[in-house]
C-alpha cells in the first residue's frame, strides 16, 4: 500500500488542498491551504498537480514514516527537515525509501509549513475537496498518531528547478486593503485601520483576531445592526467591541457585523503566517472611505 504513517503530529496537522469554493450557498466555507503559494510550490517540487492534497503543519513537529518509496517536499517558512535524523533541507524534493522517517522541526518564524508527497494525499474527498474545514468540520479529521495517509499514483517527475529561497515572515506586516461595503459606518476608518494592530492568540484558520484601539462607528450607525450578509475570504469584520477580525479560508459564509474593508488576495498568504504577537497595519490607496 502506498501510504505515509503518522508518528507525531505537532500542535496541529491537517490535510489541505486548494479548497472547495462555490458552496457558499450551502453554508460551506471555501477552506483549503491558507498559504496557497506554499502548497502549490511543494506540489510542483514533487511532480504533482498544484491542486493535490498535502499536509498543513502548524508550528512543525510532524513526523511521518514512508510505507513506500516516495518523494516529499516541505515549503512555507524556513524550517529544519530531516530523514532518519539527517538534515535533508526544505524547499527541495527529498526521496524517501520504505521505512524512512521524515521530520519537520519548528519554524523560527511563521506558522504553517506544507508537506507534499508524490501522488498526493488520497483520502476520500468531500464536496470535491480533501481539505479539512475546522469551522464546519467537513473533510478528513486532524491527523492523529497511528493514522495511515493513502497516496495516489505519482503523476509527474520531481524537480528541483522550481526551488526558491523560503520567505522569512516579518515581525510587522503592511496589508493592502480596499473599502468594504460598510466602510461608511465608521469614523476616520482609514486612519483607524492604519494604526498598529497586534495579532492575538485567539486567531485560527477561521480568522485573525486583532488587538488595538477600537474602531468607532459614526453616530448614525452606533446602534444599528445588520441582517446576515455574505462574507468572503479577506473580509475585515468589526464586531461591537470595535476590534477587527480578518476572515481566512474557514470563515463563516454569512455574518451580521459590518465589513469595514477587504484584504487584497495577494496578501492572504502573509496573514496565514502571522503568529500571535505579529504587528500589522492596513493600507489603502483609495481616497474616499467615508460618505
Amino acid at each position: 500500500m502506498r501510504a505515509l504513517e503518522v508518528l507525531e503530529t505537532g500542535p496541529l496537522a491537517l490535510v489541505q488542498d486548494l479548497g472547495r469554493p462555490g458552496y457558499a450557498h450551502l453554508g460551506v466555507p471555501p477552506s483549503g491551504a491558507l498559504d496557497v503559494p506554499a502548497l502549490k510550490l511543494a506540489n510542483r517540487l514533487v511532480g504533482n498537480d498544484e491542486a493535490a492534497a498535502g499536509v498543513e503543519s502548524l508550528l512543525g513537529g510532524l513526523r511521518l514514516r514512508a510505507k513506500t518509496s516516495c518523494t516529499i517536499a516541505v515549503t512555507g517558512p524556513p524550517v529544519a527537515v530531516s530523514v532518519d535524523g539527517r538534515d535533508a533541507g526544505s524547499h527541495a524534493p527529498v526521496w524517501l525509501a520504505p521505512g524512512q522517517v521524515a521530520a519537520i522541526g519548528a519554524p523560527a518564524t511563521g506558522l504553517r509549513c506544507y508537506l507534499a508527497v508524490s501522488g498526493g494525499i488520497a483520502v476520500e474527498p468531500e464536496l470535491g475537496s480533501r481539505s479539512r474545514d475546522v469551522l464546519s468540520e467537513i473533510g478528513p479529521a486532524p491527523l492523529r498518531v497511528g493514522d495511515e495517509l493513502p497516496l495516489g499514483p505519482p503523476s509527474g517527475v520531481p524537480s528541483g528547478a522550481d526551488v526558491v529561497l523560503p520567505a522569512v515572515a516579518p515581525s510587522e506586516l503592511v496589508v493592502p486593503v480596499e473599502p468594504g461595503p460598510r466602510a461608511h459606518w465608521f469614523t476616520g476608518l482609514a486612519a483607524g485601520l492604519a494604526q498598529t494592530w497586534t495579532v492575538t492568540a485567539e486567531s485560527n484558520r477561521v480568522g485573525l483576531r486583532l488587538a488595538g484601539t477600537a474602531l468607532v462607528r459614526e453616530d448614525d450607525y452606533a446602534e444599528r445592526e445588520l441582517p446576515s450578509e455574505g462574507l468572503l475570504t479577506g473580509a475585515i469584520q468589526v464586531p461591537p467591541n470595535g476590534l477587527p477580525v480578518v476572515f481566512l479560508a474557514d470563515h463563516p459564509t454569512t455574518g451580521g457585523y459590518p465589513v469595514a474593508a477587504v484584504v487584497r488576495q495577494a496578501s492572504l498568504p502573509a496573514l496565514a503566517q502571522a503568529r500571535p504577537g505579529t504587528l500589522l497595519r492596513f493600507h489603502s490607496s483609495t481616497r474616499v472611505w467615508n460618505r
